[in-house]
């Protein structure tokens, strides 16, 4: 098992297959997918499927989502991290994208925050690259807020399958400012 990246209480590591239980609690919420669509996983397939998705990102890209593990409890709470995107979104290809997804009992806890910016350390420090983006849905407040405490900066709406998304970037530049800063 691979480990990325480790924080004060998380450590970010591959996913693995024998996350399959935990990541179906995560992805069959409704109120997780919210703002994802709303279309909830409704089978294990579907994340066996998703696992291999992600791990085949790996192998490809050298790069894909990692599962969150609490330190204290050594439990799955939700995945961060990186993915090379190669198809075009909003006028961008072969672009690493930033995202998180927990556990709803494990919202508001700080952990999708401490797992972003550990995977931009990770981004600009290990992969070298000079920028990353993320998107959210307007409406999606709380990961809105996740992404300016990471560091991004809004640079304009989109619309995506329909839906107005907000577009956000972060520079190496200004990533290396703000950990100065702290």
């Amino acid at each position: 098992m691979k480990i990325f990246a480790e924080t004060e209480r998380l450590i970010l590591r591959e996913i693995l297959p024998s996350d399959a239980d935990k990541m179906f609690e995560l992805d069959s919420d409704p109120e997780v997918h919210r703002f994802l669509g709303n279309d909830p996983v409704k089978n294990i397939n579907q994340i066996t499927d998703a696992i291999q998705f992600i791990r085949q990102q790996y192998i490809d890209n050298g790069i894909g989502r990692w599962a969150i593990v609490s330190k204290s409890t050594d439990e799955f709470i939700g995945w961060a991290g990186l993915k090379f995107v190669t198809e075009l979104t909003n006028h961008h290809k072969d672009y690493y994208d930033l995202g998180y997804r927990l556990i709803r009992k494990h919202w508001g806890n700080g952990y999708a925050t401490e797992a972003a910016v550990a995977s931009l350390k990770y981004a600009f420090e290990k992969i070298g690259t000079v920028e990353v983006f993320a998107m959210a849905e307007t409406e999606n407040i709380n990961s809105i807020n996740i992404l300016k405490k990471s560091g991004f900066r809004w640079i304009e709406k989109f619309d995506l399958d329909g839906i107005e998304h907000l577009w956000f970037q972060i520079k190496k530049t200004d990533f290396e400012n703000q950990s100065e800063e702290k």
